[in-house]
């Protein structure tokens, strides 16, 4: 089974935030249910293909004994000699944590042959890394090739939730996005303008379009080169779906907790100012769009949410998503630990564990590690 256990882990090497490895659990504990013996393929940081115990899985296979209440093996590899006599002891119902895959420049290339000798380990290869679906890797597509392939519970959820959010999605559909680049974010508005009733843009991001709309921005961040892609995104916005903008912003000289803070309309920003947030009237339209929706898609914070008198508007922007009645769905990475960090996490239909798979699925592209599964 690929899960993805890249867990983010502080300098001593403990464990920040387990909600990746809680989220597998269905899929794992169902396998031991069914007395299946077990063998976890995940990578961890970026290892540049060759082994750094920094890296190492031991500590993502102790932490995972004790969210199942029972002893996780660890294999010192993940194929070879030691690692094929650590699953031949496995027993029914018992669970082997193989080595970082990414110990092996071969993982990334998805070498055939690396690809041969992980599903040698296994007789079916479940896929429940939707964080690692994007990528075409040995342990996501290439054992596929080899084994039976089939989707976890994770991985269906996943792409079942965001299909029914861009798909077939209940109108009025609403789309939240922010962030800092828009280059991150073209094709994902493109293929939101075609699905979606209203697009809100916040964060750094909307700092571009607004200034493709002729207003000064001050020192705010800003994608000189994608101006004009800006001015032709807001000119097809329209009748079919609209873009809304922020009308006013928190700004300050500095990204600073005690920086001073004020708030202007989008018209008057001054010169030695930075577009921070999103201001109380942008915040107070943006959830009266949400509180209408009945179909909501979110990724990407509204503002500088790590300090907090730069929180307000994704934080709002969240409280009116767990507020309302709509079907929601929350792209990974950062936006994801928004809602948990509020605890609303049990008031939004669906939080994605995939950060970049995620985006990718949203901007209508196929995932490997998904369509691996659905052959």
């Amino acid at each position: 089974m690929r899960v993805d256990f890249n867990v983010p882990m502080d300098k001593e090497g403990n464990i920040i935030d387990d909600n990746k490895m809680k989220a597998a659990l269905p899929t794992i504990e169902y396998v031991i249910k069914n007395e299946g013996r077990l063998i976890l393929m995940s990578h961890l940081g970026r290892p540049k293909g060759k082994p750094n115990p920094e890296y190492s899985l031991k500590t993502v296979a102790a932490h995972l004994g004790t969210l199942l209440n029972r002893p996780v093996q660890m294999a010192p590899d993940c194929i070879g000699a030691e690692a094929q006599a650590a699953v031949d002891a496995l027993r029914p119902g018992e669970v082997l944590m193989l080595e970082n895959v990414r110990f092996h420049a071969e993982e990334e290339k998805n070498d055939p042959e690396f690809s041969r000798k992980l599903a040698a380990l296994g007789d079916v290869f479940v896929n429940d890394a939707f964080g690692s679906a994007h990528r075409a890797h040995s342990s996501t597509t290439g054992v596929a090739d080899f084994i039976p392939a089939y989707a976890g519970f994770l991985l269906e959820t996943e792409v079942s939730m965001l299909r029914k959010a861009l798909e077939h999605p209940e109108s009025p559909r609403v789309a939240i996005l922010g962030g800092s680049k828009v280059a991150d974010k073209v094709k994902l508005i493109k293929n939101l303008m075609e699905k979606m009733d209203v697009i809100l843009i916040g964060g750094g991001m909307a700092n571009t379009f607004i200034k493709a709309q002729g207003y000064n921005i001050g020192k705010s961040i800003c994608e000189g080169d994608l101006l004009n892609e800006a001015k032709s995104l807001l000119e097809r916005s329209g009748n079919k779906c609209r873009i809304m903008l922020p009308t006013d912003a928190v700004v300050a000289p500095a990204i600073a907790a005690d920086a001073a803070s004020s708030q202007v309309t989008v018209d008057k920003v001054p010169a030695d100012q930075m577009i921070l947030d999103i201001g109380p009237e942008t915040i107070k339209a943006f959830k009266e769009q949400i509180m209408q929706a009945h179909t909501i898609v979110w990724n990407g914070p509204a503002g500088v949410y790590e300090y907090a008198q730069f929180a307000r508007g994704t934080e709002e922007i969240a409280r009116a998503i767990a507020a309302s009645k709509a079907v929601s769905v929350i792209g990974g990475g950062d936006t994801a630990a928004i809602p948990v960090a509020l605890g609303l996490e049990k008031d939004i239909t669906h939080i994605s564990t995939g950060g970049g798979a995620t985006l990718e699925f949203m901007e209508g592209k196929v995932l490997p590690g998904v369509e691996s599964c659905e052959k």
